[in-house]
């Protein structure tokens, strides 16, 4: 089991449907007492309190063995004497998850701080430091994304969408001429903003020529573009205005790859989302909506693998709850045919890189997650890291 360290509130499992449980997590900086990272009596330096933290092992990618101290928030390889061995064995960059939507119970529902920090847990847990957010329910906590016990984030605001598309009360509806101001508006805000390119079934999608502006104007703000498309006349649009990530991309004409990779625009697949859903749209009566959906997902690995292999960066994301699934979104990958070093990239040093975070080298931000053995080769690992460490601090540990 994999236990909390610095946190607060509950963890609680849920779905749209199911039933909550939880477990306490005790008061904020007090362990609880399975698994804990055990600081006591250890020597700090700089501020009174702050543990030097030490992982060793074989570092991914390249599997070169180190020795890392973090200093700060900055991991070194400069020995600090009575720094802490929180883990030892294979060390991966944190994890990412480059697609979610914390902090709202379902659809349509109001930005809940406490269920965000609760729903922010459940991705620690799971090893993930760092998260991007392209739509949020409302407009996040100063402490998303900065306080110790939630990992980093990078986020896009609401998204926004044509006028009578995308879920009632969630994001922001908008005429074709307004979409480019408001995107580089938020861009300039906060780095990113999300388009919804195209919606149900029979609804048209945002114009290539609108996509093109809203590029042209975010980028110029200095910001980037992200673009959900689950239809193939959005996901073309998206491609020919070169935007930076198409989430989901399901019915995606797969000529249209060689472009991605030659342009830069990533792919967020969401695979293990995608295809979790085949069961009961199977089970559903014929319909257009249906008939979409079928032709789409069940493809939609070998896309994905289609688009890795053609040299488009592929992100993980999982956009489900319960939140925490980047593991799984991992094994879609892999189970699509993603070469198992692919598949981990897309979910640690690619996905830190494309989001402007280093990997395990002196200087860069002090995330990691050990593992026993070598994720790659044994990808059952991935749901039993021995330590997990954020912004320098030991979070999470195998008890």
């Amino acid at each position: 089991m994999v236990s909390a360290v610095v946190s607060t509130g509950r963890v609680t499992v849920a779905s749209f449907f199911g039933v909550s449980h939880g477990r306490d997590r005790g008061a904020r900086g007090r362990p609880p007492p399975d698994g804990t990272c055990a600081y006591a009596g250890l020597r700090t330096r700089g501020t009174v309190g702050v543990v030097i933290t030490r992982i060793r092992g074989y570092a991914l990618p390249g599997g070169e063995y180190a020795d890392l101290y973090a200093d700060g928030d900055r991991w070194t390889t400069d020995p600090v004497p009575g720094a802490t061995l929180v883990g030892e064995g294979w060390l991966v960059p944190g994890l990412v998850d480059a697609h979610t939507h914390p902090g709202a119970a379902a659809p349509g529902q109001p930005m809940d701080a406490e269920l965000l920090r609760e729903q922010l847990h459940q991705h620690v847990d799971a090893g993930v430091t760092l998260i991007r957010s392209p739509g949020l329910p409302g407009e996040p906590p100063p402490w998303f994304g900065e306080d110790p016990d939630v990992p980093r984030a990078r986020h896009a605001g609401p998204w926004l969408a044509q006028h009578g598309q995308f879920f009632d009360g969630w994001g922001r509806r908008a005429a074709h001429d307004e979409l480019p101001a408001l995107a580089a508006a938020q861009a300039a805000r906060t780095g990113w903003a999300k388009i919804i390119a195209d919606w149900r079934v029979g609804d048209s999608a945002v114009p290539v020529d609108v996509l093109r502006a809203v590029v042209r104007e975010v980028h110029a703000a200095g910001g980037r573009v992200a673009v959900h498309s689950q239809h193939p006349e959005g996901g073309a649009a998206a491609v020919a205005a070169g935007v930076d990530s198409l989430e989901h991309g399901m019915c995606l004409d797969s000529d249209l790859l060689a472009r991605m990779a030659a342009q830069g625009t990533a792919l967020t697949p969401t695979l293990s989302t995608i295809t979790a859903s085949l069961g009961r749209r199977e089970k559903e009566p014929d319909s257009p909506a249906r008939t979409w959906y079928l032709s789409g997902a069940r493809v939609h690995g070998a896309l994905t693998a289609a688009a890795a292999e053609a040299g488009v960066r592929v992100l993980a994301g999982t956009d489900s709850l319960p939140h925490g699934g980047i593991v799984a979104e991992i094994r879609a990958l892999l189970a699509a045919g993603v070469q198992p070093h692919d598949a981990l990239a897309a979910a640690s040093w690619s996905a830190r890189a494309y989001l402007g975070l280093g990997g395990l080298e002196p200087g860069a931000p002090a995330d990691a997650v050990v593992y026993d053995r070598d994720p790659r080769a044994e990808p059952d690992q991935l749901a039993d890291p021995a330590a997990v460490v954020l912004r320098g601090r030991c979070v999470r540990r195998r008890g």
